[in-house]
């Protein structure tokens, strides 16, 4: 089926849904960024503008129009801009080196750069290695330079000539957004999304969020990371309103929260840590707030605890997913988020996958797993990617058989519920047993002393590689190795327990996505030795 159906309307394209909001919302709040506010009528106009504006300057269909700056209203607006002429959007990292952020624009080749004040050189040296890139285009108050044309100036010279062009959006299975992973393994890798993909994992999140019209968002991740950017085509779908933040600040998340009467939030375990810990937490009126959603990593079962008590009147959901599903694959509904009675049993699972998405746990020869039996998680559904960019043989071993191969090990429950154990990548084989890091992880967590912990493998003469985890005590709090080790003793299988602690005083090492680099912690263990982890 080449449409998409969304609370009662039919979409084959994004530029659809922006064109809806405009016309079923015109005066509503779209986004807000910095204190000032654009309707739907107007980020629409602008889109429309900057189409006009990229296909002046050559941008055509399956072209790249790549981003490099941090959240803003341009970024907004620029998840539809190039899609309504068929052109492919690529929001990079701005986080990545020189080095990593060449090889990401030799590879996509972008046409036109968009890039915000403070990035603008950058740019410009990058145009000078990269001589795909003919235009750089300066937003966010940038000043005047040579051969970079401004944004701003450029949209309204068209506005004020009504130079628009007829919209000519891709189809249903046309890539529209381009989006390189990485950070935990290796080389990042280009994500095709097509319209199907984004369309489908909308009316995914709006009906089993249940999400209602005119409700008021907060995009606080980057959004270079789909969990942020998919949310804009969310707003879009019900008429509402985010607020936009530059970059993530607990305190301003909260203050945002409060003055906007925020419904709806969405968080990475690391940034519900830093919310909850703010000093000045108890300050914040966060009493609008409807539901929360957690993704991007599994949260403790300690600090889901912490959460539900924080915020007793709020649904929460746990969201599993990634890049490469659009990103939504299973949800964890609301109504286990409790700490008591039968449900309380499921709020360790990511929950079941919804309509749309099909997840099997299969062996190494991809072969169905009776429930319990750990395996490596499989999808397919509309929300699965097109495929790596200019990586067909990846994306073939990727799919192979038809169904993604996500990497991630898990376990579905006898009702179809999946626990996740880790990555595959990250399973420690120590005495020839299976050992998954998040078993060991949320036991530590519970330890009243702990604040953070990740758990890896490191080399063992016996028994090949051995459990170690890695600690940060929470402020003025105190405890040993021995201490840790035993209470892991006394709630889990011998094999599982860690036979070694080092403890941090420096925050763990994280991507971009604030997943914790576990490769960076087990460097100095594995230096100068071979180990299929690292």
């Amino acid at each position: 089926m080449s449409e998409t159906v969304i609370l009662g309307n039919t979409f084959s394209n994004v530029a659809e849904l922006l064109h809806e909001a405009a016309r079923g919302a015109p005066d509503a709040p779209a986004v807000t960024f910095n204190g000032a506010t654009r309707t739907w009528a107007e980020v629409e106009l602008r889109s429309r503008a900057a189409a006009a504006l990229l296909a002046r300057l050559g941008v055509g269909k399956g072209d790249r129009v790549a981003l490099l700056g941090l959240n803003s209203d341009v970024c907004f607006e620029s998840y539809f801009s190039p899609a309504l002429i068929g052109a492919i959007f690529v929001p990079l990292n701005y986080r990545l080196a020189a080095r990593e952020l060449k090889e990401c624009l030799e590879d996509c080749e972008p046409v036109v750069l968009l890039a915000e004040a403070e990035f603008v050189a950058t740019a410009k040296a990058m145009q000078e290695q990269c001589p795909h890139i003919r235009h750089v285009i300066a937003f966010g108050g940038a000043d005047p330079e040579p051969g970079v044309l401004d944004y701003e100036s450029s949209l309204a010279e068209i506005v004020a000539t009504n130079s628009y062009m007829e919209t000519s959006p891709g189809g249903s299975d046309d890539a529209i957004l381009l989006f390189y992973t990485g950070g935990t393994t290796g080389k990042s890798k280009g994500v095709m999304l097509s319209n199907r993909n984004m369309l489908s994992n909308t009316a995914c999140a709006v009906e089993e969020y249940r999400m209602e019209r005119g409700w008021n968002f907060i995009i606080l991740g980057p959004l270079f990371h789909l969990a942020s950017g998919a949310r804009i085509f969310n707003c879009a779908a019900l008429y509402a309103h985010a607020v936009v933040l530059s970059r993530f600040d607990a305190g301003i998340v909260l203050g945002s929260i409060d003055r906007y009467r925020v419904d709806s939030a969405t968080f990475v375990p690391t940034m519900v840590q830093m919310v909850l810990d703010h000093p000045e937490y108890a300050d914040y009126d966060l009493s609008s707030l409807k539901i929360v959603t957690c993704g991007a990593a599994p949260l403790s079962l300690a600090l889901q605890r912490r959460l539900l008590r924080a915020l007793p009147g709020v649904r929460q959901f746990q969201t599993y997913g990634m890049t490469e599903a659009s990103p939504i694959l299973t949800i964890l509904d609301s109504v286990y988020h409790v700490t008591e009675g039968p449900l309380s049993a499921k709020l360790g699972s990511v929950g079941k996958p919804p309509g749309h998405v099909e997840i099997r746990v299969v062996d190494a020869n991809d072969k169905d797993l009776p429930p319990f039996a750990v395996g490596e998680v499989l999808a397919r559904g509309a929300n699965i990617m097109v495929g790596y960019w200019r990586q067909p043989e990846l994306t073939a071993e990727a799919m192979r058989g038809g169904w993604y191969h996500t990497g991630d090990a898990g376990y579905l429950d006898e009702e179809g519920f999946l626990f996740l154990e880790g990555r595959v990548k990250d399973m420690i084989v120590s005495g020839g047993e299976n050992v998954y890091p998040i078993e060991v992880e949320n036991v530590l967590a519970e330890h009243p002393a702990v604040k953070e912990c990740a758990v890896i493998g490191i080399p063992h003469e016996k028994w090949g590689e051995a459990v170690h985890a890695v600690v940060i005590l929470e402020s003025g709090a105190s405890a040993c190795e021995d201490e840790l080790i035993g209470y892991c003793k006394k709630n889990l299988a011998g094999y599982k327990c860690p036979v070694s602690v080092s403890f941090r005083s420096q925050p763990m090492p994280l991507s971009s996505v604030n997943k914790v680099l576990k490769t960076e912690l087990r460097k100095p263990w594995w230096e100068g030795r071979q180990s299929q982890l690292v």
